[in-house]
């Protein structure tokens, strides 16, 4: 009799285990009609190998965190609760929440471009009444649950005619087909670079495809390409067409330095630029928006925020900046070191420019000699307006040409380590010689040329480059900015804070006589007035910083925060300005079509 109750226990058991199975199957199917709102927000495949992926990454997944939902929360129920009734009202209820979960995970990712994290959820919380509009989020869980109720007593009832079916290996089959297939077809996409495929890496929570450079350290195969988020979407750049005349048309020379901190430039390391800056108008709280040459060069030309830089459409949309010079009849000369072309975060970002490119085999010092003599030569013979971009790279790598005589070393910050100090010498040296490059080029241009000098990004004084490319302190991202303006009555200084995003609504507005709304294709606002929000986002999709008055946010893409004061102190038990990090997270998907 013993036994037989044993028996029958175990008969009870199993046949929830297999219920249970059919019913996590179900709510995977659930969960992939719920998590094709996520296909709208980032725009559907335009190929058919986009769409196999998409289809066999969409299958795997939902069903594997559907199973994973099971193991962990009803799994050990069906063994400590094995009634049919009870349990089938726990999973409806365990259901519920996880779809509603993902449903607001949908609502989150539309708005601001990355699932519930920690800091996702600390700003849609904020955020709650502009993010669930009418009654829909108290009839839709009513409605899901409704739905799971039902399909958890349908399957119930009919599990041994299910059973009877033999589907199970071939559903468990299909779906194991599927998610290696997704990461077998990914591992080829990320080293084939096929960014159809490779954009859809984030869009959906938990997702971690395997790339190639995981799978050949895996195997023992050194890859050294960096892995990148070719996160995408339809984007509407500009947003409306472009209304400019041009009264004047003065030429225009853009020189942008590599890694050019605000305050190195000084009356002993850079004398010339210095005292050019005393001369002009020089904004003395200038950011870049970012701290790498391809962050900071896209803010710089696109005027927008580096989480653009991986769209599409950037590989083959130029910007707005330099076609409108080139159709008011400008002559585009680009002037820059051959491996800055690579680090460009757009293909398209230089191809309005006719390109004159210098050899860095010998060094960054010995190409920007290059690049000098290369503009030189061609602006010679200009003839008509013209709108130069002349790109100096020597501070970056501390480099100087060889036999060049530099200045007197100084006492570095005591808080340098004797490797920083060694580093900070260097780099006095690199900018020394970057300031005699410019005295050269500024003593050859006439005096009623637009000149723009500015640094890209700023600098750490370290070698290591993930440290540099995850250091957003002040030292990588505050930089000079001086503008020459023809004709200008006195110099001046500016004091409010500006960013690299102002710059192209001031040449369009001011130079080339556009009348647009200055949002319809930038995320900044003229230079020459203060801007009205109160903060600056710095740095690319991966990882970013919010520079606010008094307090710098930095995030990375799975949503983790830190908060540092104005000194770039952690700050500890800080709580961080929602309303104007949800202003930042919406500004990042303003362009793009939903």
């Amino acid at each position: 009799m013993v036994e037989r109750k044993k028996q029958m226990s175990r008969d009870r058991v199993s046949r929830l285990i297999n219920w249970g199975h059919w019913f996590a199957f179900f709510n995977g199917i659930l969960a992939m009609i719920i998590g094709s709102r996520y296909i709208g927000g980032v725009g559907y495949p335009e190929t058919w190998y986009g769409w196999t992926y998409l289809s066999v990454s969409t299958i795997g997944q939902f069903s594997f965190l559907a199973f994973i939902a099971y193991l962990i929360c009803l799994f050990p129920l069906t063994f400590i609760l094995p009634y049919s009734k009870i349990l089938r009202g726990i999973a409806a209820v365990i259901a519920t929440l996880s779809l509603c979960l993902l449903l607001y995970d949908t609502i989150v990712y539309a708005d601001y471009g990355m699932h519930l994290s920690p800091f996702a959820f600390d700003l849609a919380w904020a955020d709650l009444n502009a993010l669930l509009h009418g009654t829909s989020y108290i009839v839709t869980p009513l409605a899901i649950i409704a739905i799971e109720l039902t399909a958890a007593n349908f399957l119930w009832k009919r599990i041994d005619k299910i059973q009877k079916l033999n589907l199970g290996n071939k559903v468990i089959t299909l779906v194991g087909v599927c998610f290696i297939s997704s990461h077998l077809i990914h591992i080829w996409a990320d080293a084939a670079d096929v960014t159809e495929i490779t954009r859809l890496d984030d869009i959906y929570p938990l997702s971690y495809p395997a790339t190639a450079r995981s799978f050949m350290e895996s195997h023992g195969i050194d890859r050294s390409s960096q892995d990148e988020n070719h996160n995408s979407s339809v984007l509407n750049y500009p947003e409306q067409p472009l209304t400019c005349q041009a009264d004047t048309k003065p030429n225009v020379l853009m020189i942008t330095i590599d890694s050019l901190r605000a305050d190195m430039v000084d009356n002993k390391s850079m004398p010339f630029l210095h005292q050019y800056t005393e001369s002009n108008q020089s904004f003395t709280q200038h950011f870049s928006g970012g701290n790498q040459f391809r962050t900071g060069m896209f803010s710089l030309l696109y005027g927008l925020q580096g989480s653009y830089g991986d769209a599409r459409i950037f590989n083959s949309t130029s910007p707005v900046l330099t076609r409108t010079f080139q159709q008011a009849g400008y002559q585009l000369g680009l002037f820059l070191p051959d491996t800055n072309l690579s680090l460009r975060s757009s293909q398209a970002m230089f191809n309005d420019f006719t390109p004159v490119v210098a050899n860095e085999s010998n060094g960054s010092a010995d190409a920007d000699l290059h690049t000098v003599a290369n503009f030189n030569q061609w602006h010679s013979v200009q003839d008509k307006p013209w709108f130069a971009l002349l790109n100096l790279k020597a501070p970056e790598n501390f480099d100087t040409p060889v036999g060049f005589l530099g200045i007197e070393t100084v006492k570095a910050d005591p808080a340098l380590t004797p490797a920083q100090k060694v580093l900070f010498n260097q780099y006095r040296q690199s900018l020394y010689f970057i300031d005699q490059q410019l005295k050269a080029i500024l003593a050859k241009v006439s005096n009623d040329t637009l000149v723009i000098i500015t640094g890209v990004n700023g600098k750490i004084f370290t070698s290591n480059t993930d440290e540099a490319y995850r250091n957003l302190s002040p030292q990588s991202v505050k930089v000079p900015l001086v503008i020459h303006w023809p004709k200008a009555a006195s110099p001046s200084k500016v004091k409010y804070r500006t960013s690299h995003y102002g710059l192209v609504p001031t040449l369009m507005t001011h130079v080339l006589g556009c009348t647009n709304h200055t949002t319809e294709y930038s995320a900044g606002h003229s230079l020459l007035q203060p801007s009205k929000e109160t903060w600056i986002y710095i740095g690319d999709s991966t990882i970013f910083a919010i520079y606010q008055q008094a307090e710098v946010t930095v995030i990375d893409r799975h949503g983790k925060y830190r908060i540092y004061d104005e000194n770039y102190q952690h700050r500890l038990n800080k709580k961080m300005s929602a309303p104007e990090l949800i202003e930042v997270m919406r500004e990042g998907r303003r362009f793009y079509n939903h």
